[in-house]
């Protein structure tokens, strides 16, 4: 045995290229133990196939994992047992000729010697994925750990540096957070490999910290994959910024769960930063939309909601009758009969800038059910 295993070793060595190397520390000890106890094991069966393998089966297991480990492919160890079944073959074929054993008995321990290499190979293989396994589930947590460390705005952008750098995620120029709720978690899957994601702070849902948004395609990607769900894109800012396109994501999230917005599959923050300012204070919003709607007060619910709309739409079109009309499914006449009305009602308001801008503001308000209904 142990001249044998020698001769296996250098030939190991010799022809196979990822283990030309001097076999010291680690990897000596490792290459020198598989062979042994390949050999050893292999008598062992042929003398007692009942032999119980379950420990020597571990060391097969553990080659296959230190393989990954090393960041190498299977390739090399699968060559180095072929080879290595081989050179073991000749030799014992030599020895059992010498010994006078008929062909059949020679065929039957050929078959026994690359049966058994398909089974060391199997089990190198299985010990191959489940490191893989392992490793992928310990940067999937590593990654969710930087997102976090990313959603809080006090982490320090070398903390930051340091997570990345430990979660094998290259930092990028920019980053957008994509937030979404429960319902768009097979969004989640067709994301960038290895983009960080989150749970959310409200529990409600998810974040993702998206590299490079304005790379093409990507965004083509990212529509395509929330259609039939709500997900919202911050903006992109530095790598530094990230806890606040997180923080605008959210914010346009909460809109379009109160209903504020109105919007299906993939949103972009940037196209409501107006709706965000006016909504930053709902108090001080719903306080302004309660005074200077108060002289709607008066009307019955079906008065005040054609009023309402006709005023939003006069103060949107900048008093362009015809536009109005045409946005509401009425005749030109009919939104002049609604003008005077409101004029009655809101008097020189109507005239002054200053007046219309909080106007404006507050139509877009959340409105009670006393104030009739409307979104912006």
């Amino acid at each position: 045995m142990p001249a044998l295993s020698d001769e296996v070793i250098g030939a190991i060595r010799e022809r196979v290229p990822a283990y030309h190397r001097p076999l010291r520390g680690r990897f000596g000890a490792g290459i020198r133990q598989g062979v042994e106890v390949a050999l050893t094991q292999f008598a062992d069966l042929v003398a007692d196939p009942e032999l119980d393998r379950s420990d020597l089966d571990a060391v097969y297991r553990e080659l296959g994992a230190g393989e990954h480990r090393e960041r190498r492919t299977l390739d090399a160890l699968l060559a180095a047992y072929r080879l290595g079944a081989r050179v073991s073959w000749r030799r014992v074929s030599e020895i059992a000729i010498e010994a006078g054993y008929d062909q059949r008995t020679l065929a039957l321990l050929a078959e026994a010697v690359f049966a058994y290499i398909d089974e060391v190979s199997a089990l190198s293989a299985e010990g191959y994925a489940q490191a893989q396994s392992a490793a992928a589930g310990e940067h999937e947590r590593l990654r969710s750990r930087l997102a976090e460390m990313m959603l809080d705005p006090a982490t320090s952008a070398d903390a930051v540096a340091a997570a990345a750098l430990e979660a094998a995620w290259e930092p990028p120029a920019s980053v957008a957070a994509l937030a979404w709720r429960g319902e768009a978690a097979g969004l989640r899957r067709r994301l960038p490999a290895g983009t960080p994601v989150a749970d959310s702070p409200d529990g409600g849902g998810q974040v993702a910290f998206v590299a490079d948004p304005g790379a093409p395609g990507l965004m083509t990607g990212l529509e395509r994959s929330a259609r039939g769900s709500v997900a919202v894109l911050g903006p992109a800012v530095d790598l530094n910024a990230a806890a606040t396109s997180a923080a605008r994501a959210h914010d346009v999230l909460r809109l379009i769960d109160t209903g504020v917005l109105e919007a299906g599959g993939l949103t972009l923050a940037d196209d409501h930063r107006g709706a965000l300012i006016a909504h930053a204070d709902a108090a001080a919003l719903e306080e302004l939309a309660g005074r200077r709607l108060e002289p709607l007060d008066g009307e019955t619910p079906a008065s005040r909601r054609r009023l309402t709309e006709t005023l939003r739409s006069w103060l949107d079109h900048q008093g362009e009758i015809a536009s109005v009309a045409a946005e509401l499914h009425v005749h030109p006449q009919t939104v002049r009969y609604r003008l005077a009305r409101l004029r009655e009602l809101f008097g020189a308001a109507l005239e002054r800038p200053p007046d219309r801008f909080e106007l404006a503001l507050a139509l877009r308000a959340p409105v009670s059910p006393a104030r009739g209904t409307g979104k912006s």
